[in-house]
């Protein structure tokens, strides 16, 4: 099979999922909406965590990262899409696809691993309260922080390196919202079926422990708080771990369904929708989750918006 050069001849055509919906301006005007609530909520919360001292604490610190995270996330996909659409130009450059590969790898493999830290972090102050300090550090926080963004970069590369190495074909159409594994291999010319192994192997190895020990780490709380003697504090711990878990279900079912399931069993149309949920729906969704409805982050808001007025008073 003859090959084309994708570096010197243009690179890919990205088709998205916009062209293939049945009305492309709507799911255009919806995507559009969340991205801005994401840049919006993550942004916000990004700068409630810097400026109030109070949020200054291990908790705060984890969801200001994961804020950074889906804040990046989203922007690596969704402007492009929406610009391309608008201008009716889909294509991107070998380098370019490389690149947004990359990025998109390591930002959800660094969320993936995040999302366990976290559940930890709820794990220690719910069961654990007076060891909370001592467990779960400043020290000790950064520690996890780190740990997520070394290992999905250094993974990221790995990934990146080896499926950009392969001989890609005629075809220049990744029929998909962004580069991405399952749908580039598609397009080899080499075969690719040990490296589609390997790439099932590691998204378990990747995927599972952490999701293993958000599950842990939420029954152990259920356990405790199903023990508390208060019924309104049990009602309302309920109800805030419940809302954890389905925004985790979303992000660890659409990661699985990806990196997980044999290619065999993935079809375009599936692959973009489950990429939307886990590159601009679930950025959308995390702030309100997990921090826009919390007493704390609220208060740091009347605060900054009262510091903000008495300097807008004094200035004028």
């Amino acid at each position: 099979m003859e090959h084309w050069n994708s570096t010197l001849e243009g690179g890919f055509i990205l088709m998205g999922i916009l062209k293939d919906s049945g009305s492309p301006e709507l799911l255009w005007a919806t995507l559009a909406v969340l991205y801005m609530l994401a840049l919006t909520n993550n942004g916000l919360l990004l700068l409630l965590i810097t400026v109030d001292a109070r949020l200054h604490v291990p908790m705060y610190l984890l969801l200001g990262q994961l804020s950074l995270m889906d804040l990046l996330f989203t922007s690596v996909v969704t402007p492009k899409a929406l610009v391309d659409f608008f201008l009716s130009e889909n294509s991107i450059s070998f380098g370019g696809c490389a690149l947004q590969m990359f990025l998109a790898l390591t930002l959800g493999g660094a969320e993936d691993l995040l999302l366990a830290f976290m559940a930890y972090d709820r794990y220690v102050a719910i069961c654990h309260p007076l060891n909370y300090m001592v467990l779960m550090s400043t020290r000790v926080c950064w520690l996890m922080v780190a740990t997520s963004w070394i290992l999905a970069s250094l993974s990221a590369l790995v990934y990146t390196m080896y499926t950009m190495h392969y001989p890609f074909c005629k075809s220049r159409k990744i029929r998909h919202l962004l580069c991405e594994i399952p749908p580039l291999l598609k397009l080899a010319c080499a075969d690719s079926s040990r490296y589609e192994l390997m790439v099932y192997v590691m998204g378990v190895t990747f995927l599972m422990p952490p999701l293993i020990a958000i599950l842990a780490s939420y029954t152990l709380i259920l356990i405790t708080v199903l023990h508390m003697p208060s019924n309104e504090g049990k009602q309302k711990a309920l109800v805030t771990r419940s809302s954890h878990l389905t925004v985790v279900g979303m992000f660890y079912g659409a990661a699985t369904f990806m990196y997980v399931l044999p290619s065999s069993l993935h079809s375009p149309k599936q692959d973009n929708i489950i990429s939307v949920f886990y590159t601009i729906v679930t950025p959308a969704l995390n702030p309100l989750i997990y921090s826009l409805r919390n007493k704390e982050v609220m208060g740091a808001l009347r605060r900054v918006l009262g510091r903000y007025m008495l300097w807008t008073h004094s200035t004028f």
